[in-house]
Formats: structure tokens, C-alpha cells, sequence
């Protein structure tokens, strides 16, 4: 008897959980679908024009089943040839107005959808621009772009065809059943017996679609990425010939992804037929009840077949309406995602009472700044670091230390999450985003260039600059000669993807001259002349004396129109020492923390100095290139001097296969790196 009660009490609370995890997502699913109608909201006056359509065009289908019960009774039984002509004349006049005012739905309908997707997409475009880089560094790009473009297609019909064919199938099931009920309200009675059951099936189906639809889309996002990522990277795909691997992953994910689309698939092919056997089960007990009205003469034939004719609309809008929901339950799967990142808020947040950084003279301080990508691994650690208006700042340590990161808390990509960056005494996060931003310009390593042509992607830099603006700033960055005379169309060459079409070189050169346009007061180097071939780096290394020192003698003016100032304030994170000899500051990372500051030959005279070590480790690497006049020859330290575990690197960039081997250790002769080219 206890295990009964208790058995009978967990059946309770286990119906009790369902229940109410039934009412929670059915308010979600409310609150998702306002959201929606939120966009169709500024086209009401469409709608409701589209709505009156479609309203008009299901009372004049009513007319149908009068019709026929008045050719019965009236004209075959009572022979009367001038009814006909009546009759036949006014189903002509309802099918073309019906006509016409299917143009007008379908018209309409088509432009609000049209019109909603756009503002819809437009509205995710403009939050992703609002993110900080730390939301797309945890996100695919193919994920982001599926939800931008297949989940706002599928809430498209939820949002205006769907909405109006409710209104219609509503309207047609009030309509039919007022009519039935007047014509033989027994019959009617019995047609209607089996709408608890449709509401009851329809609820239950439709709660597995949505759930269903969102593994749909999150399977369709993830073959989305990886066609992008093969696509993008498709030249290391093809160096490791991992084509056919490549073919088996996506062909992996395109399995997934039919498999949940055919278990959506079986749930609506079950839906159908379980409503139809419902309807027309009633319809069954109509005709039967209806043919012994007949009989008894209590219904003429003629309203037996005007009811079935009722009778048979009533099915297709109450079967319309249940197909409707397993619609609208696979637009709230797919609304969830596209929320799901309109929702996404930023880390970098701009106060409200935040004013615009005047124009500055580039003095950047970092106060005791702290930072951490993830709370159990700081990257940055009390870093306390100023750079004078006009200095050259070159940052030096290990790959991975956070040089990169430290300079990408100037522009405010990232907050620290301790301590305060500065500019000309202003915090950063007390000025607006788009003035800071505006005064900085950065030079990566990686070049990204749009798919267009040279002259659009270095107008980026300032979108109102005149051709002549253009060509200067590529006279400056050593570009306007392999422009004019390399490429087919000159300026108006397009690039490719990424700038495909372009080397490394010339990718680099169109980043510069890009930064040049821009004419910012502080500039971020990052390992700018990195991967580059000697001729190459030397027209680039030209080029950013230019862009660094745009005031001083040789040259030139700045092609924006500014270059009032002898030198910006520079930050550079170097691929090679012999490029940042001449900076103002070198500050030494290690371990998050500032370990050596200082000018060139200061960190150099320092006995021990990481520095000193890393200068030693790239004048032995480079085949024992003697030092630059003023220097002095330095002796490798002492293995037992090296820090353990120390990649051996310069500036950030590897120059051992083996990261904790020095090429000594591993019995080989100074020189060029294993595998390296001459």
C-alpha cells in the first residue's frame, strides 16, 4: 500500500513538472512570437488591407455551397431555366472579384514578408556590430551567417502569411459553422465533436516540432561552418590533400542534418492524417445522420449536400489550423536563435554620459592594468606603462605573453579588467567608442582586404577621400607603382576574397596606405612585416617610416590632408630586432608582467637581460649578422641562464620547430631554422 501511494505521488509530481514545464515554454513561445510581431508592427496599414483581403475572399468561398443547394432544389427539381442563368451569373461576379482580391493578398502579403526579413536582418547586422570581439571569438562565422540568413528566412511566414491565414482560417471556421448551425444545428453538433481532439493533438505535436526545428537549425549552422571554414582555408585544405576528408566531414554533418529534418518530417506526416481522420470521422457520422434526416423528411437533398459542402470547408480550416501551429512552432525553433543573439550583450559597454575624445596628441598611459580571458589564466598582470606624444614604442616577449592584447585595449576591443588605459589623461571608457576609434590606426599581421576593388579598400580609410587623396597615400606606402603598373585595371583591379589575388607584400602595402588615408594620431604596428621576403619588407619597412613619421624630412606630407605633427605615437610589436632598434621605448613581456623597459643599447648594456638574450638569439639565427654600427657584439648566454621552458623566439615569431630546444641543444650549427628556406 506505501509503495502505491508513493508510486501515485511521484506519477503526481512527475505530471505536475511536465505541466508546468508545458506552461513555461508556452509563454516563452508567446513572448518569442510577440518579438516578431513586433517587426510586422510599422506595416499594420499593409496588413490589415492584405488581412481585409483575405477575409473578403473566405466569405465569398461561402457562397459556393448555397449555390449548389439552390441549382438542387430550385433548378433540377423545379426546373427553373431563369434561376440557372441567376445562379450562374453570380458565381461569375463572386470568382472575379475573389480574383482580384487574391491579387491584392498575395501582393501585399509578399511585400510585409519581404519587408520584415529585411528589417529583421538588418536589425542582427546592426547588433553584431555593437558585440565586442570577445562574442566572435567564441562564435563561427558560419554559425552567425545561418542564423542571419536560413532562421530569418523561416520566421518570415510567421510573421505575415501565417498571421493572416490564422485571421482567415478563423474567419472561414466562425463563418461555416454559424451557417451549419442555422441550416441543422444536430449535424452541426456532430461535426464539431471532434475539435478537442485536433486542439489536443495539435498541442502535443507541435511542442516536439519547435524542439525539433531548433536541433534543425543548430545542425544546418554547423554544415554552414564548415563549408566556410574549408572554403576559406580550402589552400591548406588542398596542400594536406584532405579533400576527400574534408567531403567526409561535411558529408557527416549533411547526414546529421537530414536525420532531424526527417524526424521533424515523420512528426508532420503524422500530424496531417491523425487531424484528416478526426474531420472526416465526423463528416462519416454526418452523412449518416444527415441521410436518415432525409429520409424522414426532416432535410431536403439539397441541404444535405449544401451542408456537406459546409461541412467539408469546416475541415480544411480547422486541418489549416493545425498545420498553422506546427508552422508557427517551427518559427519559434528557429526565433530562439535569431534572439538568442540579438540578445547577446556586449562586454564593452559606452556610458551614457559619455563625451567625445577631442583631437589628441597621443599620450597613452596604462595604469596598473590587469587582464584575463578567462578567469584562471591571466594574460595581463599590473602592467604600468606610458608612451610620450610622438614615441615609437616597441613591444618585445615570447609568443603568447599578451603584446597583441595589451595593444588592443587602446582602441577599446577588449576592457581591461583591472586598472585604467589612458589617452591624453582621457580614461577610454569614459569617451565614446567611435571618437577613440577614430584617432587610432592599426597595420595586423594578417592583412584583411574586402572583396573589392584596390581604390575601395584603401578609401576604408576615409570614405569621402578624392582619387588624388588615394594615389597619394599609395605613393606613400610604396603601392602606386605595382597599382599602375602590375595589376590589369590599375585602382579599380578587384582583389578576391581576403585579397587573394594579391602577395603578402602588396596586401600589406594597400594595409598601409589604408592607414595612412585614415591619418590617425596613434598607430598599432602588429608584426606588420612579418612572413614577408626581403625586397618585400623592405618597400613595407619604408612605407611605415612614412605612415610612423609623417612630419620629418623625406617624407612627405600626409595625404589626408593632417601631417601637422612630426611623428605619431607608435606602438609596434616587431617580427625582427633590427626593425625596432631605433624605437624611442622597447618594454620587455614576460609572464604578463613588464620585466625590462628601455632604449636599444640600454637593454643591451644590461648583463642578463631577456632582451640580450633574445638580440644574441636573432644576430646567431641570422647567420651571424654583425651588429649595427653602435652596437656591440654579444656572446650567447649560458644555457644554464635560460629561462626554463622559454620558447625560443624573437618578438613573438618562432624560429624553432622544437620551442624548448635551442638549435645548439639539438647538435645543429647556428643558422637558418630546419626546413626553412635560404
Amino acid at each position: 500500500m506505501l509503495c502505491q501511494e508513493m508510486t501515485t505521488e511521484q506519477h503526481s509530481s512527475g505530471w505536475r513538472a511536465r505541466w508546468a514545464q508545458m506552461r513555461s515554454a508556452a509563454r516563452a513561445g508567446m513572448r518569442s512570437y510577440g518579438r516578431i510581431l513586433a517587426y510586422v508592427r510599422p506595416y499594420w496599414r499593409q496588413l490589415s488591407a492584405a488581412a481585409v483581403s483575405l477575409v473578403l475572399i473566405s466569405l465569398l468561398s461561402l457562397a459556393m455551397p448555397w449555390a449548389v443547394q439552390r441549382l438542387i432544389d430550385s433548378v433540377i427539381l423545379g426546373q427553373d431555366l431563369t434561376q440557372l442563368n441567376r445562379i450562374a451569373l453570380t458565381l461569375a461576379g463572386i470568382f472575379a472579384v475573389r480574383a482580384a482580391l487574391s491579387v491584392v493578398y498575395t501582393y501585399l502579403i509578399s511585400w510585409i514578408g519581404e519587408r520584415v526579413v529585411a528589417d529583421l536582418r538588418r536589425s542582427i547586422y546592426e547588433h553584431l556590430m555593437t558585440l565586442s570581439l570577445r562574442f566572435f571569438d567564441s562564435r563561427r562565422v558560419g554559425e552567425i551567417i545561418s542564423r542571419l540568413s536560413n532562421d530569418v528566412q523561416i520566421i518570415q511566414n510567421a510573421a505575415t502569411n501565417n498571421l493572416v491565414v490564422l485571421l482567415q482560417e478563423i474567419v472561414t471556421a466562425v463563418g461555416v459553422i454559424a451557417v451549419m448551425w442555422t441550416m441543422n444545428w444536430r449535424l452541426t453538433a456532430l461535426m464539431v465533436v471532434a475539435l478537442p481532439g485536433v486542439v489536443l493533438v495539435s498541442r502535443v505535436m507541435g511542442r516536439r516540432i519547435r524542439r525539433i526545428t531548433r536541433t534543425v537549425q543548430d545542425t544546418l549552422a554547423d554544415a554552414s561552418a564548415v563549408v566556410e571554414e574549408t572554403v576559406s582555408g580550402i589552400r591548406t585544405v588542398m596542400s594536406f590533400a584532405r579533400e576527400e576528408h574534408e567531403i567526409d566531414r561535411f558529408g557527416q554533418k549533411v547526414t546529421t542534418l537530414f536525420n532531424a529534418a526527417m524526424q521533424r518530417t515523420r512528426v508532420y506526416a503524422t500530424l496531417g492524417p491523425i487531424i484528416s481522420l478526426l474531420m472526416y470521422g465526423s463528416l462519416a457520422l454526418v452523412l449518416w445522420f444527415g441521410g436518415r434526416e432525409v429520409l424522414e423528411g426532416r432535410l431536403t437533398a439539397g441541404q444535405l449536400i449544401a451542408f456537406l459542402f459546409y461541412a467539408n470547408m469546416l475541415t480544411g480550416p480547422l486541418g489549416g489550423l493545425a498545420s498553422l501551429y506546427g508552422q508557427v512552432q517551427v518559427a519559434l525553433g528557429a526565433a530562439e536563435r535569431v534572439f538568442e543573439l540579438l540578445d547577446a550583450r556586449s562586454e564593452i559597454f559606452q556610458d551614457p554620459m559619455a563625451e567625445p575624445l577631442p583631437p589628441i596628441v597621443g599620450d597613452v598611459a596604462f595604469r596598473d592594468v590587469s587582464f584575463e580571458y578567462d578567469p584562471r589564466q591571466p594574460v595581463l598582470r599590473n602592467i604600468t606603462l606610458e608612451a610620450r606624444p610622438g614615441q615609437v614604442v616597441a613591444l618585445v616577449g615570447p609568443s603568447g605573453v599578451g603584446k597583441t592584447t595589451l595593444v588592443n585595449l587602446i582602441p577599446r576591443f577588449y576592457d581591461p579588467t583591472g586598472g585604467q588605459v589612458e589617452i591624453d589623461g582621457h580614461d577610454v571608457r569614459r569617451v565614446t567608442l567611435r571618437s577613440v576609434r577614430d584617432q587610432i590606426g592599426i597595420v595586423p599581421q594578417e592583412t584583411l582586404l574586402f572583396s573589392d576593388t584596390i581604390a575601395s579598400n584603401i578609401r576604408y580609410g576615409k570614405l569621402d577621400a578624392t582619387q588624388q587623396e588615394i594615389e597619394a597615400a599609395a605613393r606613400a606606402a610604396n603601392a602606386h607603382d605595382f597599382i599602375v603598373h602590375e595589376l590589369p585595371d590599375g585602382y579599380e583591379t578587384q582583389v578576391g576574397e581576403r585579397g587573394v589575388k594579391l602577395s603578402g607584400g602588396q596586401r600589406q602595402r594597400i594595409a598601409i596606405a589604408r592607414a595612412i588615408l585614415k591619418d590617425p594620431r596613434i598607430l598599432i604596428l602588429d608584426e606588420a612585416t612579418s612572413s614577408l621576403d626581403t625586397e618585400s619588407e623592405k618597400l613595407v619597412q619604408e612605407a611605415l617610416e612614412r605612415l610612423m613619421h609623417p612630419g620629418q624630412p623625406g617624407t612627405g606630407p600626409s595625404p589626408a590632408g593632417g601631417g601637422d605633427f612630426v611623428s605619431r605615437t607608435t606602438f609596434v610589436i616587431a617580427h625582427r630586432l633590427s626593425t625596432i632598434t631605433t624605437a624611442d621605448w622597447i618594454v620587455v613581456l614576460n609572464e604578463g608582467q613588464v620585466v625590462e623597459q628601455g632604449t636599444h643599447a640600454d637593454l643591451l648594456a644590461q648583463e642578463g637581460s631577456l632582451y640580450r638574450h633574445y638580440y644574441a638569439l636573432q644576430f646567431r639565427w641570422d647567420e651571424e649578422r654583425p651588429p649595427q654600427p653602435g652596437e656591440t657584439q654579444d656572446h650567447p648566454l649560458a644555457e644554464e641562464e635560460i629561462w626554463p621552458g622559454l620558447a625560443v623566439t624573437f618578438l613573438g615569431s618562432a624560429i624553432s620547430s622544437d620551442p624548448y630546444t635551442l638549435p645548439r641543444e639539438r647538435g645543429e650549427e647556428p643558422g637558418l631554422a630546419p626546413g626553412s628556406d635560404a
